[in-house]
């Protein structure tokens, strides 16, 4: 099997630059690599990924919200993940459950074991060999994301600063939960400073899959 590696954090803390450096970085050390984001990667996921950022969809009730998350992870692992897992390749994911798990589950207060419980159904036994945890003070994240103006924004964007520090805690919940699974990154640094700290976790975790 191959390696699957989940990027994980708040708002505005480097995932998708620094992944696409990873991905990049992987692809010229020899390996056969997929990126890949939830929610999204595969065409039915992009078109739930559409109905749960859409900025005018500010009534989407919590319950409604998790479940489509799910909906969306279930569809993208069946056709993107567990096919890529079967090709030995190394697949490096923007967001994975232990988003629903702090968002749904700790932010929205609908309980990480609660949310944890629905998506059960929809990875049956999948998780990453490795989840890399970009933890950032969320203002800093917010603040990150005004200043680029390239980036979509999206309706989570729209939240108050005081449910990006739920989401936060959340994650710190988790990794405190999996510490064996979920590594920090401190994602205040340099970019390459982050990149070199993220790239050394993923470099340990494939010598240790190859020598298993």
């Amino acid at each position: 099997m191959g390696l699957f590696v989940t990027i994980e954090g708040v708002e505005g803390c480097g995932k998708t630059t620094i992944g696409k450096m990873i991905v990049d970085k992987l692809i010229s050390d020899g390996y056969e690599v997929i990126y890949t984001r939830e929610p999204g990667g595969i065409e039915i996921a992009e078109q739930i990924r559409k109905v749960i950022l859409d900025v005018n969809n500010t009534n989407m009730d919590a319950r409604t919200e998790a479940l489509l998350y799910a909906a969306s992870r279930r569809q993208h692992l069946v056709e993107k993940v567990i096919p890529a897992l079967k090709e030995n390749k190394v697949i490096i994911c923007d967001r994975f459950v232990d988003s629903s798990l702090a968002y749904q589950g700790h932010a929205r207060g609908l309980g990480i074991e609660k949310v944890y419980e629905i998506n059960k159904f929809a990875i049956d036994t999948v998780m990453p060999d490795l989840t890399l945890l970009f933890d950032l003070d969320p203002k800093l994240g917010l603040e990150r994301i005004s200043a680029n103006k390239s980036r979509e924004v999206n309706r989570l964007d729209l939240e108050k600063l005081e449910f990006h520090k739920l989401v936060r805690e959340g994650f710190l919940i988790i990794e405190n939960l999996e510490p064996n699974r979920v590594k920090k990154v401190d994602a205040s640094k340099t970019i390459e400073e982050v990149f070199n700290d993220a790239y050394s976790l993923i470099l340990e975790a494939l010598n240790k899959k190859s020598a298993n």
